[in-house]
């Protein structure tokens, strides 16, 4: 007797689907928790990212026969001494620009009686004198307005201190999660691993390692961008005779990985030094056009053949992301971009490769 062929069960589908649903469920709720919990992100993404870019000199010492812990702390020590050395470069050129600035104040008020009252009494109408009997008189004719801008500056203060408390906070528990993160990497990798699906696991290890490989190609890209803009900024400024030429041009060096930020901050310091020189406007537009000549190398030459070359990145494609991450996400979309978008590529190519294995694409 032949028995008939049962039709196949429809269980181990709507199993698939239901497992394929609480996946997507679960991934959402972790997007979710991710997005409510942000605020207090920041100390521990920023932990990650250094964990991330220090764990192979970790690794290098303990391979050396450094106990683990040991090799953490060097390696927190040295990014401590970093830091300072930044520090310690900033500082003394903003202490010996105020000491400047306040020796040359008398000199730069009568200056502006000179030359700028003038021009505005003559355009504009506006009588003034710039002396301290001058200013008190007309601090006292118009002390609402002074009081309302008081009030507002005390506001400002106040949302600002809250401000840099929370800055003070991250900054204090970044190196406490570093540590942890660098002590127990790899254990947490092995955790990690341990939880991703059998059936993915093989794939998943393979595009992890594309991304580790990129995102090492793009760390030295960067470092090799910086030390060529910090060598650029030292020597122009130093052929434009602007004092201070070798701390500006190492500061805007080092902060240009950080973008816009790092070059304001550089711009803005080249452009106070330049002013109180009070030579005329030749070294102020000296430092213009030696800023913008590096913005331009910068955005133009190094990033996108330095950086894009070597995560394979086109340079329209890197100058796009930059442009799309920024418009997305702001300053924290414009400082990601470049490693967000080589991760990215990555699964691009994976994606690209099932596409072009696909029976949609080949036909049939």
């Amino acid at each position: 007797m032949i028995l008939p062929e049962l039709p196949p069960s429809s269980a181990e589908p709507h199993s698939h689907r239901l497992q394929a649903a609480l996946w997507i469920a679960a991934g959402l709720a972790v997007l979710a928790l991710l997005y409510a919990l942000s605020p207090i992100l920041t100390p521990f993404l920023l932990a990650g990212i250094l964990a991330y870019v220090c764990n192979p000199v970790t690794d290098r010492l303990a391979g050396l026969g450094l106990p683990r812990m040991l090799a953490v702390v060097l390696v927190l020590l040295a990014l401590a001494a970093l830091s300072a050395g930044l520090v310690l470069i900033v500082l003394p050129l903003l202490y010996e620009e105020a000491t400047v600035l306040a020796a040359r104040t008398p000199e730069a008020m009568a200056l502006a009686n000179e030359k700028l009252l003038p021009w505005l009494r003559q355009n504009f109408g506006i009588r003034l004198k710039l002396d301290a009997a001058s200013l008190q008189k007309l601090a006292a004719g118009n002390w609402d307005t002074v009081q309302v801008i008081l009030e507002r500056l005390y506001s400002s203060l106040k949302i600002g201190g809250v401000a840099l408390v929370g800055v003070l906070v991250n900054l204090l528990l970044t190196p406490v999660v570093m540590f942890y993160l660098l002590l127990d990497w790899h254990g947490m990798l092995a955790r990690f691993s341990g939880i991703v699906p059998r059936p993915w696991h093989d794939k998943l290890r393979h595009i992890a390692a594309d991304i580790d490989a990129v995102l090492s190609q793009y760390l030295r890209g960067q470092i090799l961008v910086m030390a060529i803009l910090a060598a650029y900024y030292c020597v122009a400024l130093w052929l434009a005779d602007i004092p201070s030429a070798f701390s500006i041009g190492v500061v805007t060096g080092l902060l240009i990985f950080i973008p816009y930020l790092g070059y304001a901050t550089g711009l803005i310091l080249a452009l106070l030094v330049a002013a109180l020189q009070f030579a005329g406007w030749g070294p102020i537009v000296a430092v213009l056009v030696v800023y913008g000549i590096g913005q331009v190398l910068e955005s133009f030459v190094l990033t996108p053949f330095l950086v894009g070359e070597r995560i394979g990145l086109h340079p329209l494609a890197v100058i796009f992301a930059l442009m799309a991450f920024g418009q997305l996400f702001g300053f924290v979309g414009v400082l990601a971009a470049l490693p967000a978008s080589a991760a990215l590529l990555v699964g691009l190519r994976e994606v690209r490769g099932l596409y072009l294995a696909s029976r949609f694409y080949r036909g049939g």
